[in-house]
């Protein structure tokens, strides 16, 4: 995983958590639920780089 990668999607995951907060204390339900999909949306694709990453090592062990 590229750090750039690492970083898009830990600003993806804290921008998740600011809308979830801001959706929670001004009682808009769309805005929480919006957070906590970004943030799903950026576990998944840190599941899917650290998946990529075994791969990439796991290739390189047999070659």
């Amino acid at each position: 995983m590229g750090i750039a990668d690492k970083a898009e999607n830990a600003k993806d995951d804290l921008t998740g958590k600011a809308k979830e907060a801001a959706g929670n204390v001004s009682g808009d339900n769309d805005l929480e639920n919006e957070g906590k999909a970004d943030q799903f949306t950026s576990a998944v694709k840190d599941a899917g780089e650290k998946a990529k990453d075994a791969a990439s090592n796991i290739k390189d062990k047999l070659t």
